[in-house]
C-alpha cells in the first residue's frame, strides 16, 4: 500500500547479482516484441538507484519481455481503474482484501503455478490466508503493519502508552495527518471504538463515521505519499501510516518514532496478480516467478523496506533489520493485529457514502453530495459520448443551475440521453 525508502544496503546484494547474472544470458528472442502492463504502488519496487538493482530492466535483459510499468495510490484508486475497462494490465500487486474483491467479482485468472516454481520459496505462514484461501489467484510480495509516526518533540506522550485515541486529541489539533483512504480510516476508527476493521454491523460503521467527522476539525490535512514531506519537515505531530515507510521517514527526521497501538492494529499483505483477460498471462507468470527469486525478492525488500515473506530473502536481510520488530514484529503483536476482508456490497457502498460525508462535510449540506454525484454523472456521459464524437451536442444541451451553492436544477436533452 505504499511509497517506501531505499535502503543502502546494496553492496552486498550487488556482488550477490554479480554471481547470478549468468541466470540470464541466455534471453529467449521470441519474447522481443511481447510488453507487460504493471501496475503497483508507487515507489515500490528497486529501481537502480542507491547501488540497487534496477528490477524491470534486468527482467527485461534476461526474458526479452519489456515492461511498461505504471503506479496507483490506493486500492480503491486500482479497483476504480480495472472496473472501469479502461485500464489493460497484465500485472498488478494490490493488497489481501481487494484481491478478494477481485475474486468475487471474476476479475483475475488463476495461475498456472508450474510457471511459478519459485513460489515455493514463499513462507507457508503466507499462503492459505483468507482472501485467496486455495492459493488460486495471488503470490504474496511484502507485507507489514499499521502504526503512528510520531516526532518526539511535539508529542508529550511516552511513545509506549500511545494508543489510536491520540489521534483525537484536541491538545495536537492541525498537527494530526490522518489517511485520505477509507478502508484505513474507518479501520483505525473501528480499532478504537474496540471494533472488528470487518464489523458487518452497519450501526458500527455509522459510528466508526461520526468519530471521524469528529476528528474533522483537528486534521491538518488527508494524506498518502505527501506524508513523508510534512512528517520530516516537521509540519505535523502525528500520523498513522505503514511500517515500512519507518525507514525514510527517521532518515529524514530523527526525532519521529513508528509506533504499534498498544489496542492492536491491521497486519496487511500485499500479492501479485493476473487481472481476466490478460494479452500476455504466461509472460506475466514468468514475471511473477522473477519477482519470487531470492535476489530479486531481497533487493525489493532492501528497496522498500517492507517485510518479505519469502524465506530466502529473509534468510539474507542484515541482521540489524531482520531483528527491528518495526520490519519483523514478535508474535505478541502480530497475534494482536487483525487483516482486512473483502466486505459484502452494501457495507462497500455505505462506507463509500460515509466517507464522502466525512471528507466534504456533506452531513449538515445534503446539496453537496448530490452535487458530487451529479457531476460525475455528467462527467460519465460527456466522457461517453466524446467518444461518439457527440462531445460539442451534449455541451450544448446539459446544463446544472445552481442558487446559494445547492443544485437547483439538472437537464440533459433526452435525445442525446437516448442515444448512449
Amino acid at each position: 500500500m505504499r511509497v517506501k525508502i531505499k535502503r543502502c544496503n546494496f553492496l552486498f546484494i550487488s556482488i550477490l547479482f554479480m554471481c547470478l547474472l549468468a541466470y540470464g544470458c541466455d534471453i529467449n528472442r521470441d519474447n522481443d516484441n511481447v510488453t507487460i502492463n504493471v501496475c503497483n504502488w508507487g515507489e515500490y519496487i528497486s529501481n537502480g538507484t542507491y547501488g540497487g538493482v534496477n528490477v524491470n530492466s534486468l527482467f527485461t535483459k534476461e526474458t526479452g519481455i519489456k515492461v511498461n510499468y505504471t503506479t496507483f495510490q490506493s486500492n480503491e484508486e486500482l479497483f476504480a481503474k480495472m472496473s472501469g475497462n479502461g485500464a489493460a494490465y497484465d500485472v498488478i500487486i494490490p493488497s489481501d482484501y481487494m484481491i478478494a474483491r477481485f475474486i468475487e467479482n471474476n476479475m483475475l485468472e488463476k495461475l498456472e503455478f508450474k510457471n511459478i516454481p519459485n513460489y515455493h520459496l514463499i513462507d507457508d505462514n503466507f499462503k492459505n490466508r483468507s482472501y485467496d484461501e486455495n492459493n488460486e489467484f495471488s503470490v504474496p510480495y511484502t507485507w507489514g503493519l499499521m502504526g503512528i509516526f510520531v516526532n518526539k518533540n511535539m508529542v508529550d506522550e511516552p511513545v509506549d502508552e500511545i494508543d489510536w485515541n491520540i489521534l483525537w486529541n484536541e491538545k495536537y489539533s492541525n498537527k494530526i495527518l490522518m489517511f485520505d483512504n477509507s478502508r484505513d480510516a474507518f479501520g483505525i476508527s473501528l480499532m478504537r471504538l474496540g471494533y472488528s476493521i470487518n464489523t458487518v454491523n452497519l450501526s458500527e460503521w455509522r459510528k466508526a463515521a461520526e468519530e471521524l467527522k469528529k476528528q474533522r476539525p483537528l486534521i491538518q490535512t488527508y494524506v498518502m505519499d505527501q506524508i513523508y514531506d510534512k512528517m520530516g519537515n516537521g509540519e505535523a505531530a502525528l500520523a498513522p501510516y505503514y511500517s515500512g515507510d519507518a525507514g525514510i521517514m527517521v532518515k529524514s527526521n530523527p526525532n519521529i518514532k513508528f509506533v504499534v497501538p498498544k489496542s492492536g492494529t491491521n497486519m496487511f499483505i500485499d500479492a501479485m496478480c493476473i487481472p481476466k483477460g490478460s494479452d500476455h498471462k504466461k509472460e506475466a507468470e514468468e514475471y511473477i516467478n522473477f519477482m519470487c527469486r531470492t535476489d530479486i525478492a531481497l533487493a525489493n525488500s532492501l528497496y522498500t523496506n517492507y517485510s518479505t515473506p519469502h524465506k530466502g530473502a529473509y534468510e539474507n536481510l542484515p541482521e540489524d533489520i531482520r531483528s527491528n520488530d518495526v520490519f519483523y514484529p514478535g508474535d505478541d503483536i502480530i497475534k494482536n493485529s487483525e487483516v482486512f476482508v473483502n466486505l459484502p456490497s452494501e457495507i462497500n457502498q455505505e462506507i463509500n457514502a460515509l466517507w464522502i460525508q466525512i471528507k466534504t462535510g456533506g452531513e449538515n449540506n445534503p446539496w453537496i453530495l448530490i452535487a458530487i454525484i451529479v457531476s460525475g454523472m455528467v462527467l460519465y456521459i460527456l466522457v461517453t459520448l466524446y467518444k461518439k464524437n457527440m462531445f460539442w451536442e451534449v455541451v450544448k444541451m446539459a446544463s446544472i443551475k445552481f442558487k446559494d451553492g445547492n443544485v437547483m436544477e439538472f437537464t440533459v436533452g433526452t435525445t442525446i440521453l437516448t442515444t448512449i
